[in-house]
């Protein structure tokens, strides 16, 4: 009898264990795209859209450039000096990590050295066309992507790491190993 008891608990404990959902592994290239007309930058792996984030993009006066482009460059605690453009004449240059600065923690270019990503600090222009160009996201989706592409092609740093940068008054290069396909379409 209780052999019995005792097969009837292993075939009960196995059907539970294959009742349950297998990992899935996902494999392959890691890419991003971009959608000007949703508002919406997604990191793939493969076909899998591992990421989705809200953006802002370009205005029509100054549009997100189309294309395909390949992000292998970011700096974290970035300086922001005014273009020498109509629209920036009298702006001041911000240092690394000031309340005022509008690129945030991280820029990641995608045409350097005039466009890139990077979080705002107009949070509300998220999903609307609001830049001069460049992709806007919310400053912690921004510091998500930022971290994820350098996890993901080789250049991983620790939280000690990003705890230092954004505790001093100096920015951080990075050089992805890998670089990340970007596509940007309408």
């Amino acid at each position: 009898m209780s052999l019995l008891l005792a097969l009837l608990l292993i075939l009960q404990d196995a059907e539970q264990t294959s009742s349950q959902p297998k990992p899935v592994v996902i494999s392959g290239p890691l890419t991003m795209a971009a959608s000007t007309e949703k508002k919406i930058l997604v990191v793939r792996i493969g076909p899998y859209d591992v990421r989705k984030y809200d953006i802002a993009v370009g205005t029509n006066a100054h549009p997100t450039p189309m294309g395909r482009f390949v992000v292998r460059h970011m700096i974290w605690n970035p300086a922001w000096t005014p273009p020498p453009v109509k629209w920036a004449k009298g702006k001041q240059p911000t240092p690394p990590g000031h309340p005022k600065n509008p690129m945030r923690a991280v820029k990641i270019f995608f045409n350097e050295p005039d466009y890139y990503i990077h979080g705002t600090n107009q949070e509300d222009s998220i999903g609307y066309a609001a830049s001069h160009g460049c992709i806007r996201m919310a400053e912690a989706d921004a510091t998500d992507l930022g971290r994820y592409l350098m996890d993901h092609t080789g250049a991983e740093k620790d939280d000690d790491w990003f705890n230092a940068v954004f505790a001093s008054d100096k920015q951080a290069d990075v050089r992805l190993p890998h670089g990340v396909s970007f596509a940007i379409g309408r």
